[in-house]
């Protein structure tokens, strides 16, 4: 382990542009299959809660307040399941992004299957899964380079 932190992207510029790349084409699809531009920074958002990233939460939510989220849903986004903000298709994808997020320790039933195939596509289930997966390296990334994260 180095005795410094090491920004891995400055360091490795092309590793960092590939999941740049694949972060624009993972939201571009997501949005191309209808998912609402907000639930797409919820999905980051909720990831990135459970990964513990500073960094992209702050900017996650930021994107997610510029496209009219509320701040009310934003401050039970952890706790999702215990509301009634979320519709079907946001608590279908939320469930996904956890599955992603955890899937070492994760297992969805097949009850779980149904309902997210009820409230979401195809298109819409492996953008999600996409999302996902983008969003934890982009939270290994900021976590793993101790990227600074003060006040404005």
């Amino acid at each position: 382990m180095p005795t410094r932190p090491v920004d891995i992207g400055k360091t490795q510029p092309a590793s960092y542009n590939a999941l740049m790349e694949l972060h624009h084409a993972s939201h571009k699809a997501a949005l191309d299959a209808g998912l609402d531009a907000r639930l797409v920074e919820l999905v980051k958002i909720r990831a990135s809660q459970i990964n513990g990233c500073a960094f992209c939460l702050r900017m996650h939510s930021a994107d997610a307040i510029k496209l009219g989220e509320s701040a009310e849903r934003l401050a039970v986004l952890a706790a999702w399941r215990e509301t009634d903000y979320f519709t079907d298709t946001e608590r279908a994808a939320l469930e996904l992004a956890e599955y992603v997020t955890t899937i070492a320790t994760a297992h969805l039933s097949e009850d779980t299957r149904v309902r997210v195939s009820q409230a979401l596509t195809d298109e819409q289930i492996a953008a999600v899964h996409w999302l996902g997966i983008v969003i934890n390296a982009f939270n290994r990334v900021a976590i793993s380079s101790h990227i600074p994260v003060r006040p404005s």
